[in-house]
């Protein structure tokens, strides 16, 4: 099945999901990594670019997934489920998707602002331009380090609720025994 139904996601939902999981847990070990290089290496700088043209790919699938999200049905949470854990997924939900435009548009910020006036070049084939940002009293770079800082703790922010997410989807498979983690590996759940 295609679009989701009140008790199941759909092959979209569950691609998109897992297509940006798996982009998203890569470049937060990525970026972890890259901040222990040398920051002025041609490699370094390679690395970055990279890091960056996937960041836009992120971007560009959380823009078409929040779309799918808001014209499509969301799935019920079993019946049974207390309280205190339906507000604790909702609330759970809304800190991934804040997450996942946060992330892309604090770097995508961070690099618009830095007085290095660096370039993004998508995958080596066209630049992306430069977000306008704001100077604080005519010093770029306080601005930059700004972005710089909000992006690296959210990227912590983002693995703890990530973390979260995780352990909440297998106490719901090992412990609770319903269907919340097979609807998001099957459109037959």
């Amino acid at each position: 099945m295609i679009r989701n139904t009140r008790s199941a996601y759909g092959i979209v939902a569950i691609t998109l999901h897992w297509t940006i999981a798996t982009l998203i847990i890569g470049m937060l070990g990525f970026g972890l990594y890259m901040v222990t290089l040398p920051i002025f290496e041609p490699a370094t700088y390679s690395l970055y670019q990279l890091h960056k043209s996937i960041g836009f790919v992120v971007l560009a699938l959380v823009a078409l997934r929040i779309l799918w999200k808001i014209t499509s049905i969301t799935p019920d949470l079993p019946t049974e489920m207390p309280g205190w854990e339906k507000l604790a997924a909702h609330l759970g939900h809304i800190s991934l998707y804040a997450l996942m435009l946060i992330m892309p548009l604090t770097g995508w910020l961070l690099v618009s602002s830095s007085p290095l006036g660096l370039p993004s070049v998508f995958f080596n084939l066209f630049e992306i331009p430069h977000l306008p940002t704001p100077e604080f009293l005519g010093q770029k770079a306080d601005v930059s380090a700004f972005f710089t800082a909000v992006h690296g703790w959210a990227a912590y922010a983002f693995i703890a609720v990530i973390l979260a997410h995780v352990g909440a989807a297998l106490k719901h498979y090992f412990i609770s025994k319903d269907k919340v983690l097979q609807r998001m590996l099957s459109s037959k759940a």
